[in-house]
């Protein structure tokens, strides 16, 4: 697809940016670009586009892009006049979520509701390498590899920051489980 993009197809840029419209949304509302989510995402495209003479055809676009989405998301946030508070950010995360199937069980889907806020307000208590790295790790669902690529960090660095991080929040949320700020799994 870079291929396509660098001969001069623009359909090829707009197949990638289409694929990656919706994980860039989230990485940046979970990152903290609240309601300049659109913009830092639409501003990291062109920033990704322009750079595309520097990709490297041996990495991935994906982890390649949010690390791009993640320094946009923290200029926009520096540059703000005023901090984004947790309700903010949250809700901007759960915009960019998708809506509960109406077949769900309400109670189901108030613990869903309750644990992700939890777990969000303590990953807001972590350091920001320790956030950045449980955000992509698991908001993200990023295996090791992609995640070590996005934050340009070594694989080891990634373990030993995820270890370090996983075990504050242990102690943040004494019912806490690597995986709960995802999908149920049944």
């Amino acid at each position: 697809m870079i291929a396509r993009v660098r001969a001069g197809e623009p359909e090829a840029y707009a197949e990638l940016v289409r694929a990656h419209t919706g994980i860039a949304l989230r990485a940046a509302a979970a990152l903290g670009a609240g309601a300049d989510a659109e913009d830092v995402v639409q501003q990291a495209f062109v920033k990704a586009y322009c750079a595309l003479g520097r990709f490297r055809d041996d990495s991935a676009f994906r982890p390649w892009l949010l690390s791009i989405v993640a320094n946009e998301t923290r200029n926009t946030v520096r540059t703000a006049a005023r901090q984004r508070t947790l309700a903010g950010r949250e809700a901007a995360f759960v915009e960019a979520e998708p809506l509960i199937p109406e077949s769900a069980d309400p109670a189901v889907a108030t613990l869903r509701t309750e644990r992700r806020a939890a777990l969000l307000a303590a990953v807001e208590k972590l350091s920001e390498e320790h956030r950045l790295v449980v955000t992509y790790r698991y908001l993200l669902e990023m295996d090791e590899p992609e995640t070590a690529q996005a934050l340009g960090w070594p694989r080891g660095t990634v373990k030993s920051r995820l270890n370090r991080a996983l075990r504050k929040l242990g102690r943040l949320l004494p019912d806490f489980e690597p995986g709960e700020g995802g999908e149920e799994h049944e």
